[in-house]
């Protein structure tokens, strides 16, 4: 091999491997009820400032 020739290759991703997108198996309860909470405690926050 030359230094002016270099050989490029794609990589290649072990089984298993994550890629840091979502999961698939996370605890989806969680993540609903604080949703709801967020939603509970920004309503809160609008109705204490007299916002609406």
């Amino acid at each position: 091999m030359t230094a002016n020739a270099a050989t490029v290759t794609a990589p290649v991703a072990a089984p298993g491997v994550r890629t840091g997108g979502p999961r698939e198996d996370g605890p989806d309860i969680l993540e609903h009820i604080m949703g709801w909470v967020l939603v509970v405690v920004v309503a809160m926050l609008v109705t204490r400032l007299r916002m609406l």
